[in-house]
């Protein structure tokens, strides 16, 4: 079955025609979002077909997506937790927040899903907001000055599918719809849902921080 088919076909073509003749490859970021929307990550099918669009080989496409941690390349939870561990946020408890939240989403050790497909955890190296540490994202949307016990508090509130406001704009239903989101289109679409109406609030943690 294809990656890119009906209506995700004519929205990867759409997202080509954004760019010069010439320098069609410059599209490549946004359609792996567009792939990664689809089937929760990046499989082969979708590097190879990515490639087809812009006349790559598929090893050129995967060189670019492995470059990039917002890409992932094994199946993903319904909605992606990243923690940040750089140093800012370590210093500031971010293991202990990571370890409250691999707990709290029931990933084990050597997985970074849970066993219902809900969520996935994943300890990233940096997410750019040191002055917010600890930091942590869900569907790539902020949540600042994270601690142990908001975190548990947010993944109680996805499990009753809520997702938590974050920090700085609206907060994503999913990942699938995050990555339509960084494709440059619409949050909704076929298997994403789209901006979140049910949106929960977890008390924030710090002088300033939002959650």
């Amino acid at each position: 079955m294809a990656v890119f088919e009906g209506t995700t076909r004519d929205e990867a073509r759409a997202i080509v025609a954004r760019y010069p003749e010439g320098r069609e490859r410059s599209a490549i970021m946004p359609l792996l979002y567009l792939a990664q929307s689809v089937e929760g990550y990046v499989s082969r099918d979708g590097l190879r077909e990515v490639g087809e669009l812009l006349g790559l080989t598929t090893a050129e496409v995967e060189a670019v997506a492995t470059f990039y941690s917002m890409y992932r390349f094994r199946p993903t939870g319904t909605h992606l937790v990243n923690v940040c561990t750089n140093l800012s946020c370590t210093l500031r408890g971010a293991r202990e927040v990571y370890a409250a939240a691999r707990e709290a989403a029931g990933v084990e050790h050597g997985q970074d899903r849970s066993d219902d497909g809900l969520l996935s955890v994943h300890e990233e190296e940096c997410l750019g907001v040191c002055e917010f540490a600890p930091a942590v994202q869900v569907n790539v949307a902020n949540h600042d000055r994270m601690t142990p016990d908001r975190m548990r508090a947010l993944i109680a509130a996805l499990r009753e599918g809520e997702v938590p406001a974050p920090a700085r704009g609206p907060a994503i239903a999913s990942f699938r719809a995050a990555s339509r989101v960084l494709a440059g289109l619409e949050a909704g679409g076929p298997g994403a849902q789209g901006v979140s109406a049910n949106s929960a609030s977890v008390a924030p943690g710090g002088d300033g921080g939002g959650a």
